[in-house]
């Protein structure tokens, strides 16, 4: 029987680094995204953007998307910041995940809000 090589599990390494590629390059949109919403509750009295930043700063885009909703959601905010979360929502795919799950999540109260907003417009 011939050995196998445990460096070569793939035998398409290149394929693993274009998909680590476009990983990291969806990673930046959502993070700029996630960033962009964050822009708009800066400096804002009472918000408390220190879980938001924490969870930025370890990559856990999914919670600093949450964390942005449920700051956002008794705002009466710009279009424009939940467009930014709409779009992160999309990068991530979490609306695909919502249409599975029997509660309501992050993704439906962005979509809610954005709804609302655009007809507010």
């Amino acid at each position: 029987m011939k050995s196998r090589d445990p460096t070569d599990c793939t035998g398409n390494t290149g394929a693993m680094t274009v998909d680590r590629e476009a990983l990291q390059a969806s990673w930046q949109q959502t993070r700029s995204h996630l960033d962009s919403a964050r822009a708009h509750l800066t400096g804002l009295p009472e918000i408390d953007l220190s879980a938001t930043l924490e969870f930025l700063a370890h990559n856990e885009l999914g919670l600093a998307f949450d964390c942005l909703v449920d700051l956002g959601d008794d705002l009466d905010l710009p279009l424009s910041f939940w467009r930014h979360l709409d779009r992160a929502a999309r990068e991530m795919r979490l609306y695909s995940d919502a249409l599975r799950t029997p509660h309501l999540t992050s993704a439906d109260f962005c979509r809610r809000h954005l709804a609302a907003a655009s007809e507010q417009e």
